[in-house]
């Protein structure tokens, strides 16, 4: 028979025996099936495109299946068979390659055919994590496709919602990143992150410790509850105001002429420096010290922190969760980066000029000129290792005090 399907014709009496089969007036090969016992199934009825066989598409149980859903369902294979497709064919092709279209398996390929090629390693590892830490366990085994713009939100608003607003917005560029190589990759038309405003809301710190902090820091950061490798890390970017990255992943081969004070140093080579340039840092009397101290902790290792895993580093973020675990209790707890923003105000305070400071940070920029945006990693040498030792001093200073 053939009726408008509405949900009360849907609740229609079960026959005695056999089945009833009700057929969709408003879609055209929708129809209802109901059984004897009360079974109620949605099904599609179409005429092969090719052999012109009549065919039947099991949509799904009624009401688990919706009236509306069945429609829009059958409209899609409708499609599907004036486009000269077969839905059951085409059902059974997608159930083969559904693993190939998870977000995780979307997910995997970016990281190896866009962020391993195209990202610089500290990069491409940062995407690494943020995927495992904050997207995967949501999205893993969800269908890319049917990721919408109210998804993307949700997933960021809870992160937002946990007090992480720079980890937000980092986490919403990653997302849409992997949605536009999908586009490039013909794997998707749309990103549901395009136009899509950051929902973090992220403010400059202007932390920098005192003269109290920087003495409870040093004397009490390389025991517990943090590692004494960690802490003389931790020390180590006090001293130099490298990066947690470069730290992190410092090699013993980087430091050179360790039995002479006027010329130890330590060269991060481009390939770990954020601006890629390498960078000469002189090691001052305390952080030469430093140094010789984390080599003799591990004589036998390539690394000059090594990680749990042999032959890896430490990860830059057991520098952000140890700093995190050791000032707790401060009133403002300050950030590895917070040391790098420390040693340049100090120096500052101490009259070094900001030329010799940007070098000192390796953080030159707005050079014109080709001598000085490549310039020789050794220049001005003397007044970075001049300026550490004035910082090195008055870090021995306050903690003899």
């Amino acid at each position: 028979m053939r009726q408008v399907l509405t949900d009360a014709a849907c609740k229609t009496k079960p026959p005695h025996t056999g089945r009833l089969e009700i057929a969709d007036v408003r879609q055209v090969g929708l129809v209802l099936r109901i059984t004897a016992k009360g079974a109620r199934t949605f099904a599609f009825r179409f005429r092969h495109p090719h052999t012109r066989k009549t065919l039947r598409f099991t949509i799904g149980g009624y009401p688990e299946v919706g009236l509306e859903a069945a429609r829009r369902r059958a409209r899609e294979m409708a499609a599907q068979v004036e486009a000269g497709l077969d839905p059951i064919e085409t059902r059974k092709t997608e159930r083969k390659t559904a693993h190939t279209r998870t977000f995780a398996a979307l997910a995997d390929r970016y990281l190896k055919e866009h962020a391993a090629r195209h990202k610089r390693p500290r990069s491409a590892e940062e995407d690494r994590r943020n995927l495992r830490v904050h997207i995967l366990p949501r999205w893993a085994k969800h269908d890319y496709r049917n990721i919408r713009r109210s998804d993307v939100i949700e997933l960021i608003e809870s992160i937002v919602g946990d007090g992480k607003h720079a980890a937000a917005n980092r986490v919403h560029s990653l997302i849409s990143k992997v949605f536009s190589f999908a586009i490039d990759a013909d794997l998707l038309d749309a990103n549901p992150c395009a136009r899509l405003k950051k929902r973090g809301v992220e403010k400059a710190r202007p932390r920098v410790l005192t003269d109290d902090e920087i003495r409870t820091f040093w004397n009490g950061i390389v025991a517990r509850p943090v590692s004494r490798p960690t802490g003389l890390a931790l020390r180590l970017a006090l001293l130099t105001a490298a990066r947690a990255s470069e730290i992190a992943g410092a090699r013993k081969a980087e430091f050179h002429d360790l039995d002479d004070p006027k010329h130890a140093a330590w060269l991060i080579p481009g390939e770990r420096a954020k601006n890629k340039r390498d960078h000469l840092v002189p090691l001052s009397p305390l952080a030469l010290k430093t140094a010789k101290a984390a080599i003799a902790e591990f004589a036998d290792d390539e690394f000059l922190f090594p990680g749990r895993r042999d032959g890896e580093p430490i990860d830059r973020h057991t520098l952000t969760t140890a700093m995190a675990r050791f000032c707790k209790n401060w009133k403002e707890p300050p950030s590895p980066h917070d040391l790098r923003r420390t040693l340049n105000t100090r120096l500052a305070k101490l009259g070094v000029a900001k030329e010799v400071r940007d070098r000192t940070l390796n953080h030159v920029t707005g050079l014109r000129d080709p001598e000085s945006r490549h310039y020789n990693r050794y220049e001005f040498q003397k007044e970075k290792r001049d300026a550490l030792s004035q910082w090195s001093d008055e870090v021995a200073a306050l903690v003899r005090q």
